[in-house]
């Protein structure tokens, strides 16, 4: 039976950092602990009281202050236990007693990020909000809660196949991007190694080996780097220690996955880090690595002058080594290197000494103002729902960012993938608002541009001005983050209510004609949960709903597979009751209904069906199935019903393509075709035919075209495009 730890390593440790500090304390917080988890056993069999110990063993190590270790040793006794908050709080003081409930209060909310296939419903959203502002009180409780997730992680074999892949993505999306920006990235890479472990067991285990294989070669490696590195240093007085880097599985496999390279291709594999005193023998220090070894092109970074936004600095290079070997060089001073292991925790301990701390306060802020939920910006409203806070919340967190520049010379950091619309609203919502273009390094730019490292903006303004609905679509790129969609939303639901209802019905009607559909908006608003037609297109015309995602649904057909038995009892009951069979299409060249082969289908080309269509099947005589959409006029024309056969496209590949007409009206102009085939050819579809015919009486045009394309989501970011081009009316598929 696993046996109890002991608590005196974690009193020895405090006792380091808080030489006056009474340990009486910890030894009776740990006492409390043992006797009211005395009964319990975690899932891998260990007393656990041992989760608590390890919990306040990571706080320890953090440095962080006694109330907090003390927090740790106590976080689940009011959850799990029979002990009161009032008895936490006679016992220990108000200060613990008040962590341990935020920490209570976050325990007491379901995961709601874990490995689903669907969003967010608004209650389990709702919930995650909660969490993130009750974290948002005390920064403290986050350390807490994230201590008490790594032991998590580190026993989590005790757990179910499904309740591990649960935690590990919750994690993953959730709890070490607050690491990261709080910017303790001891906790930070343990937590995502731990879960890379859980999500891709084999692709973890496959690295661990491949590492492994060569482990004792690359450490000669290594010490003969450092062995260079110090003579070096010696030499011109610069007194640095110089180690070996410690791999980060998980950080190798973003990049392998990222730039799509080998293992061998990965510079930090053979990794050294150098500690100095001061930034300036930091940059002494890079030119002594410049000199020993040949860099390697677009793989220096300068984050001392331009650091991230959890305040994380260092010189980042990467060089050819001895023997022609990548090797990754990082450097920085002191500071620095206690700042990226230890992050906010790091300044929580000279809190009391130094009465303020600008970067602590700093984080602080930062976080407290991802976690508002009454943005300055808002004028008071509480408009923002929990699912939005939620992914604005988690948008923001997202380790990927770009580094630009305001026209005064001022950095900001977004989001990669970020807009000119996007750079704009984070200046200002009214800047937002009344965004009418962009100037990238002195360049007009189109407002879906995706800013570059370096880049500098100006965002070119109107004086008065509001928001496009199209900057909502997913289609057209104008906005990448949350916060600019969430403001752009708020704006619109703050219009004139008949104003909504009349954008939302055309918004509506265009996509519907778009794709060639035919659909009551009142059965629209049925099938999305709406008791009244004017409150679905309120919904839309405010951008709560986006008329493209509706579409996309329409289309998507629900039927489910049906057995082989079932078809058959079917087929019984179409010969005696006219009913129809229903069957499955899983390709096009053969008719697959589980498990029924060798029915001949072809694509009806009056009306050209894609996958996402409402399809039904017609027997032919000797020609087996055509397969039209259900809205086709020659279906809806014909007498002979029992001929049809109810059909679902089932499993079709992302390599079939679907032939889909269009049409186009617009006005003539010079370079009108080219922009149209530019667009086409842009997503990889392959145009195989058009006619354009102009009315030189009306300098009108009417262009039709044969596209192949994969599927109607696909059709569907084509036609928004096309639409967008200058002089086009309209862009619509054509139907049979």
């Amino acid at each position: 039976m696993p046996a109890t730890v002991s608590i005196e390593p974690i009193i020895d440790q405090v006792a380091k950092t808080f030489p006056d500090y009474n340990s009486d304390v910890l030894r009776h917080a740990y006492e409390v602990a043992a006797h009211a988890h005395r009964d319990q056993k975690r899932k891998t069999g260990e007393p656990y009281v041992n989760h608590c110990i390890a919990t306040a063993a990571k706080l320890a190590e953090l440095r962080m202050d006694p109330p907090v270790v003390v927090a740790g040793l106590l976080h689940d006794t009011v959850e799990d236990t029979e002990l009161t908050l009032e008895e936490v709080r006679q016992e220990f003081g108000e200060e613990v007693a008040r962590l341990v409930d935020g920490v209570t209060k976050l325990s007491q909310i379901a995961g709601v990020t874990g490995h689903r296939k669907r969003d967010l419903d608004q209650q389990e959203a709702e919930s995650l909000r909660k969490m993130f502002l009750a974290m948002g009180e005390d920064v403290r409780i986050v350390l807490i809660k994230l201590a008490d997730r790594l032991h998590n992680m580190q026993t989590l074999h005790g757990l179910s196949r499904e309740k591990q892949i649960r935690m590990a993505r919750e994690t993953l999306d959730i709890f070490a991007p607050l690491a990261n920006r709080l910017g303790i990235w001891k906790i930070k890479w343990e937590l995502e190694d731990l879960c890379l472990r859980y999500l891709e067991p084999e692709v973890f285990c496959s690295l661990v080996e491949r590492l492994n294989e060569r482990h004792e070669e690359r450490e000669a490696y290594v010490e003969e780097v450092i062995t260079s590195l110090q003579r070096a240093l010696e030499e011109t007085g610069i007194k640095g220690d110089v180690s070996g880097r410690s791999k980060h599985i998980y950080s190798i496999y973003k990049k392998m996955k990222h730039k799509e390279r080998d293992l061998d291709q990965i510079f930090d594999v053979r990794a050294v880090r150098v500690i100095v005193a001061n930034k300036a023998e930091c940059y002494a220090t890079l030119g002594i690595v410049h000199s020993l070894w040949r860099p390697i092109p677009q793989e220096f970074d300068d984050y001392i002058a331009n650091p991230k936004q959890n305040n994380y600095q260092s010189l980042h290079t990467a060089v050819y080594g001895p023997g022609g070997k990548a090797l990754e060089v990082q450097i920085r001073d002191r500071e620095m290197h206690r700042l990226s292991e230890y992050g906010v925790a790091a300044h929580w301990r000279y809190k009391e000494q130094l009465g303020r701390d600008s970067f602590l306060e700093d984080k602080i802020r930062l976080f407290r103002r991802m976690l508002d939920w009454h943005d300055e910006d808002r004028d008071g409203t509480e408009d923002e729902d929990a699912v939005e806070f939620v992914n604005r919340f988690k948008s923001e967190m997202q380790p990927e960012q770009v580094f630009v520049f305001t026209p005064k010379g001022e950095i900001r950091e977004l989001p990669a993938g970020a807009t000119p619309l996007d750079f704009a609203y984070y200046i200002h919502t009214d800047i937002g608002h009344r965004c009418r273009g962009a100037k990238v390094n002195g360049n007009i730019v189109p407002l879906s541009y995706q800013l570059k490292d370096g880049d500098q903006i100006e965002i070119l303004t109107t004086k008065r001005g509001s928001p496009s609905r199209d900057w909502l679509s997913p289609y057209l790129g104008y906005v990448k983050t949350t916060r600019a969609k969430s403001k752009i939303r708020v704006w619109f639901r703050h219009q004139d209510r008949d104003e909504n209802i009349r954008q939302g019905r055309d918004m509506m009607e265009r996509e519907l004609r778009k794709l060639g559909l035919r659909e009551s908006l009142e059965k629209l608003a049925h099938q999305n949960k709406f008791d009244k037609l004017d409150d679905f297109l309120v919904a839309i015309g405010a951008g709560d709903l986006s008329p493209h995602g509706i579409a996309i649904k329409l289309l998507d057909n629900h039927h489910a597979q049906e057995s082989f038995q079932g078809i058959e009892a079917e087929a019984a009951a179409f010969h005696g009751k006219g009913k129809a069979p229903s069957v499955t299409t899983e390709r096009l060249e053969q008719l697959d209904a589980s498990g029924v082969r060798g029915l001949m289908t072809k694509v009806a080309g009056c009306c050209n069906p894609v996958p996402g269509d409402d399809i039904i099947g017609y027997v032919t005589r000797g020609q087996g199935i055509t397969v039209h959409r259900r809205d086709c006029t020659n279906i809806l024309s014909r007498g002979d019903k029992e001929r049809m056969i109810e059909l679902d496209w089932g499993g079709t590949e992302r390599t079939n393509v679907f032939p889909v007409s269009l049409r186009i009206l617009a006005l003539d102009r010079e370079g009108l075709l080219r922009d149209i085939v530019d667009v086409v050819s842009n997503e990889g579809v392959n145009m195989r035919s058009v006619n354009a015919v102009s009315n030189k009486s009306d300098n009108s045009a009417v262009i039709t075209a044969v596209l192949e394309v994969h599927d109607a989501s696909q059709l569907l970011r084509i036609l928004s495009r096309i639409n967008k081009l200058p002089n086009v009316y309209e862009a619509h598929r054509a139907t049979g």
